[in-house]
């Protein structure tokens, strides 16, 4: 895991850098627009694989949790639910602001 950490943190540097290093002259609303487009849907998918993570985490918790007490499960559930909920409403909002910065540029 501290591996693909470490390759993922400097895959988002070099990806940084780069839109720097090759940046052409013509003006700065050139240079700027596609910096704006690749950063929402940068974080958008960060967004989504956090979604996507954490409502898996929240699953195998309460399933973990219902099998060691089985009397408490209808709570359980209606936690998990009511927080799985908020991850997507999130989840939601985030492709709802790239789907705002796409008509921007």
């Amino acid at each position: 895991m501290k591996r693909f950490a470490t390759y993922g943190l400097s895959l988002v540097a070099l990806l940084f850098v780069a839109s720097v290093a090759f940046a052409q002259e013509g003006g700065a609303a050139a240079a700027t627009t596609p910096l704006i487009s690749f950063s929402a849907a940068a974080g958008v998918a960060l967004t989504v694989i956090g979604a996507g993570y954490g409502i898996s985490k929240l699953a195998s918790s309460a399933l973990e949790s219902m099998a060691r007490q089985p009397e408490v499960a209808g709570n359980i559930q209606t936690a998990m639910i009511i927080a799985a909920a908020l991850i997507e409403g999130f989840t939601f909002y985030a492709l709802f602001i790239l789907s705002g910065f796409k008509q921007l540029v």
